[in-house]
């Protein structure tokens, strides 16, 4: 593989990070990271190994939003944000752009 390839495919693969919010059935609000939402979210539903302790015991949880990151470093930085804003504030982002 060329020198382009591998670039392309390393660009490819830290365009796709995504921030989500779950909310879980006892009415928290859980917030994660992910190169592979799909896949992930079967993580948290307990449909395959590799799920949060969080969301296992709390499930059934339902993605209520989620945004793109350039790369997992900055998904990372927005996940920190996310999880210091106050309840109220999680909710009015989600009322605000809802699950895209």
């Amino acid at each position: 593989m060329c020198y382009y390839q591998c670039l392309c495919m390393t660009e490819c693969r830290e365009s796709s990070w995504q921030v989500y919010l779950l909310k879980c059935c006892d009415d928290s609000i859980y917030c994660g990271i992910s190169n592979d939402l799909e896949k992930r979210l079967k993580q948290h539903s307990g449909e395959i190994r590799g799920g949060a302790k969080y969301t296992l015991s709390r499930k059934p949880c339902t993605l209520v939003y989620q945004e793109s990151a350039k790369n997992r470093s900055e998904a990372l930085k927005r996940e920190a944000e996310i999880k210091q804003m106050k309840r109220s504030v999680k909710l009015e982002l989600i009322d605000s752009k809802g699950s895209r």
